[in-house]
């Protein structure tokens, strides 16, 4: 290749950027702050400060980049083999892979700062254990030995809302675990739904998902299995008196909507199905979040200043 040819194949600075950015995971990272956003509004009983309320999602964000640019790094050899992963930036050749481990170990330093110095040392501890679950518990040490995986690796998405309640209060109660839970438990019906429309990938990768091990019909029943037990846990909230309708009424609804869609999959047993399912549970946990947040600031408008 001659120099000419060698500049112009090179990338520009732009798709770099863009390039490094997709190392962090944009779209999970999009769901992790959703997930601490109403943990910070029942920590206050209203709306928090907002300087702090933005370093804390900050925080969460750098905690869940770093996680995944660890990520990345480790499971390159695997994701080049998985249809669904071969045009990630690593795989693909676009960025070497020390960019990655670099770009991890500077998000999980700022992490740390931001938390510590505009939160508390409890919420900078927080973040920097859940870069170390996802990166070494699930990457390294789960992903690649048991079909458990998913479900012991749920732990490092649930982490947000643990965040986020320590950043407003300084510590941590049975409210922040629920919600964590919450998150914790509808990790493996949503990933299990996507490993059954891309069975073979995680085949091809040697990846002992649930669907490669146990077969589909097992994988079909786990899922109805942990979407019952999710259900009723998004409800747990209501008797202990942390949410009102504007949050029960759509959990509810969007509860019973789940259900009909895993045992739709568990009795049709189709590609659209899984499909169908792993869509939904993106919307289902957005929109649970988002009736939570909605039913926060609904009781504390309610109360009024002198409620609060």
């Amino acid at each position: 290749m001659t120099t000419a040819s060698a500049v112009a194949a090179r990338p520009g600075a732009g798709r770099l950027l863009a390039a490094h950015l997709d190392l962090t995971k944009p779209r999970i990272m999009t769901l992790v702050l959703v997930t601490g956003v109403p943990a910070m509004l029942l920590a206050k009983r209203g709306f928090p400060d907002p300087g702090l309320a933005c370093a804390t999602l900050l925080g969460i964000a750098l905690a869940a980049g770093s996680a995944s640019a660890f990520n990345n790094y480790y499971d390159r050899d695997i994701d080049v083999l998985m249809r669904r992963t071969a045009a990630r930036p690593l795989p693909s050749g676009l960025i070497p892979p020390a960019h990655a481990v670099g770009l991890g170990i500077g998000l999980g330093l700022l992490s740390f700062a931001v938390l510590a110095t505009f939160a508390n040392l409890l919420a900078a501890v927080l973040g920097l254990a859940s870069i170390f679950y996802y990166a070494v518990v699930y990457t390294v040490w789960l992903k690649r030995r048991t079909p458990q995986n998913i479900v012991i690796g749920g732990g490092a998405g649930a982490s947000a809302p643990l965040i986020a309640w320590a950043a407003m209060t300084g510590h941590l109660a049975l409210p922040a675990f629920l919600l964590a839970a919450i998150v914790f438990l509808w990790t493996p019906p949503h990933f299990w739904a996507l490993s059954l429309y891309r069975r073979d990938d995680y085949q091809r990768a040697g990846i002992p998902m649930l669907p490669v091990t146990h077969g589909e019909r097992e994988t079909r029943r786990q899922i109805v299995l942990y979407t019952w037990i999710l259900v009723p846990v998004t409800l747990a909230l209501a008797p202990l008196g942390l949410v009102g309708l504007w949050y029960t009424a759509p959990a509810v609804l969007l509860g019973a909507r789940f259900l009909l869609g895993v045992h739709r999959l568990r009795r049709d047993a189709g590609i659209p199905d899984a499909v169908r399912v792993f869509r939904f549970s993106i919307a289902y946990l957005f929109l649970l979040h988002l009736a939570l947040a909605i039913d926060a600031i609904v009781r504390f408008v309610a109360r009024g200043p002198a409620g609060a």
